[in-house]
């Protein structure tokens, strides 16, 4: 199925089900966003607030006190959100709904790309491994997540739904944290909003062609497959800019776009901020 902005857009067609939860009655916060596994929600508080999540401090509100919590996709339902500044405290109570996450199966993958056994290779991993833990331990001072984002492809096929269970070549693998988004080779890729490039790099074992942006606070975008890298490490970008093309490198069966999104170690599914 061919999807254009609109039709992604009209209630997440990127990811299969609809994301529905319940927040407390009383939210200091205004919180807004997809209170469900994978999801996020996206608050304000007094600027530079310290952020807890279930007495964890994860992040520190914005100047403009916006803040960015995330929810992994085996996370539990249950969370309490807590600002603090100074003697200051304010929090709330949330409930996620579960998510539904299907079983993808990928035949035809190179061996090499599912079970590699060469040192050489393994070594190349470990390498490419350590480069995208450093790229994705940014902390960027910014809250361009907060008028969430648009779609990275004008037009795209949805090939795999983000969380699914995944078979390659018949062996179990972990789940899936990305979108895999159909398009033709070359297909121009943009950003989704605003950020800084922390990773761009050509030709990565895995992910062949792949961009990370981070949007304030730790939320980072990754873009994986490309044929064509557009963007440098260290690059302010902007909403709708041209970061890379759509390809088919590493390990992938085709040309797509296998779209990703971490906030701090939580994998989160990232059409769950598209907007309109």
């Amino acid at each position: 199925m061919t999807l254009d902005r609109r039709a992604i857009l009209s209630g997440l067609a990127v990811s299969g089900w609809a994301a529905t939860g319940a927040r407390a009655r009383s939210d200091p916060f205004n919180l807004q966003g997809r209170p469900v596994q994978g999801g996020h929600l996206i608050g304000r508080t007094w600027p530079r607030a310290l952020v807890f999540l279930n007495d964890e401090a994860l992040t520190t509100a914005s100047a403009e006190g916006w803040f960015i919590v995330g929810f992994d996709r085996d996370a539990p339902l249950r969370h309490r959100i807590t600002a603090r500044s100074g003697s200051r405290e304010l929090s709330t109570d949330v409930t996620l709904a579960e998510g539904r996450f299907p079983t993808h199966r990928i035949s035809g993958l190179p061996p090499a790309t599912v079970a590699p056994q060469a040192p050489e290779v393994l070594a190349r991993i470990r390498e490419q491994a350590a480069i995208k833990a450093e790229a994705y331990a940014s902390r960027l001072d910014a809250d361009y997540f907060r008028d969430g984002f648009s779609p990275p492809l004008e037009t795209m096929r949805v090939t795999s739904a983000w969380g699914s269970q995944r078979i390659l070549n018949d062996t179990p693998a972990q789940p899936h944290y990305g979108v895999d988004l159909g398009a033709p080779t070359g297909a121009p890729i943009t950003a989704p909003a605003a950020g800084l490039v922390t990773l761009a790099e050509r030709d990565f074992h895995y992910e062949g062609g792949l961009v990370f942006i981070d949007h304030g606070q730790g939320l980072t975008t990754a873009y994986l497959h490309q044929s064509r890298v557009e963007v440098s490490v260290g690059q302010t970008v902007y909403r709708g800019q041209l970061i890379g093309r759509v390809g088919a490198r590493g390990r992938a069966t085709g040309p797509h776009l296998c779209w990703r999104m971490k906030w701090r170690d939580r994998n989160l599914d990232p059409s769950l901020l598209l907007r309109g």
